[in-house]
């Protein structure tokens, strides 16, 4: 690992410009540079997968609901500080890329200083937050946190590794909304949220592997097109296992369970087929958080999905 400060030799020469910086990116003050290195459009899936815990909680309160956006915002944060490290420690490998050349730190148009003290902000508010809340209920998150440090560092470059690192995380937002709230965790349901994360890393690796070169992420250095082709196939369907088990199993409250199997599966699985639709075909998958919400007829699965879901949830309860 070179030092922050230093670019390693084989990235000291930027990639050749393939068209000009967004106006928008011109026209932006040093508070967009850092708005837009904390990825805003990143955050709506912290509240996604921490409140997944509520899908088998039989009662929700106050308090559930408390502790829910209590550790939405921790998650938030440690996201946060999670893509400014990672901005300081790769902008030179993203300068590579036609796209993430363009970000604040790899363009230049933020200084590392900047960056640095800005981080030092978020992780005080950050540690301020678990403080309030206790560390023995934030055990998640400073998990995460750890992980992801160690993901920056060294373990993105390790292929397989890199994709399960990310897939965890996402696990571990949703350990933190059970945590938070004092219930036990459904095992499958976490299968299902490691399984369907898999299925968009990889994803997201076969779109960067198809549409440029592994010099701004070596780990794509491991994975093929085929290959990556295999394991989406594989996560998928290990995904909708995963589903009807916890379905079946977890949200066996009362008799009726099999109404809501045959309600929302088809739902579920028209959005895993959806997906490599779009991922195939479509080339897309490059963002997946872009992709899912990018899709009308991905929107229009997940809120049927939602609205079956909690109908039938309230209907057994």
């Amino acid at each position: 690992m070179s030092a922050v400060g230093t670019p390693p030799a084989h990235l000291s020469q930027r990639a050749p410009s393939t068209g000009t910086p967004p106006q928008s990116a011109l026209r932006r003050g040093p508070f967009m540079d850092l708005l837009a290195l904390s990825r805003p459009y990143q955050w709506p899936k912290n509240p996604v997968a921490v409140a997944l815990a509520l899908v088998t909680m039989p009662v929700w309160d106050a308090a559930t609901a408390a502790g829910i956006a209590w550790s939405t915002g921790l998650f938030v944060l440690a996201s946060v500080a999670v893509y400014v490290l990672n901005d300081v420690l790769d902008r030179h490998r993203d300068g590579l890329h036609p796209i993430k050349r363009h970000r604040p730190l790899a363009s230049g148009r933020l200084r590392v200083g900047t960056a640095l003290v800005f981080l030092a902000a978020v992780c005080a508010l950050f540690a301020a937050g678990v403080a309030l809340a206790s560390p023995a209920r934030c055990w998640p998150v400073l998990v995460y946190l750890g992980l992801n440090l160690a993901y920056s560092l060294r373990l993105k470059h390790v292929p397989l590794i890199d994709a399960f690192c990310v897939a965890l995380g996402f696990v571990l937002r949703t350990l933190q909304g059970y945590t938070a709230t004092g219930r036990p965790a459904s095992g499958w349901l976490l299968l299902s949220v490691f399984t369907v994360c898999l299925l968009l890393v990889f994803g997201k690796r076969r779109h960067e592997l198809a549409r440029s070169s592994s010099a701004h992420r070596p780990a794509l250095r491991g994975y093929t097109v085929p290959f990556l082709d295999h394991l989406t196939v594989i996560s998928a369907t290990l995904a909708t296992i995963g589903y009807l088990l916890c379905v079946r199993t977890d949200m066996a409250l009362r008799p009726g369970t099999t109404t809501l199997v045959l309600l929302t599966a088809p739902c579920a699985f028209f959005a895993v087929f959806r997906y490599l639709q779009l991922l195939v075909v479509g080339q897309s998958g490059g963002d997946p958080v872009r992709t899912l919400a990018g899709d009308r007829l991905l929107l229009a699965s997940g809120l049927l999905w939602a609205a079956l879901t909690a109908g039938c949830l309230a209907a057994l309860h």
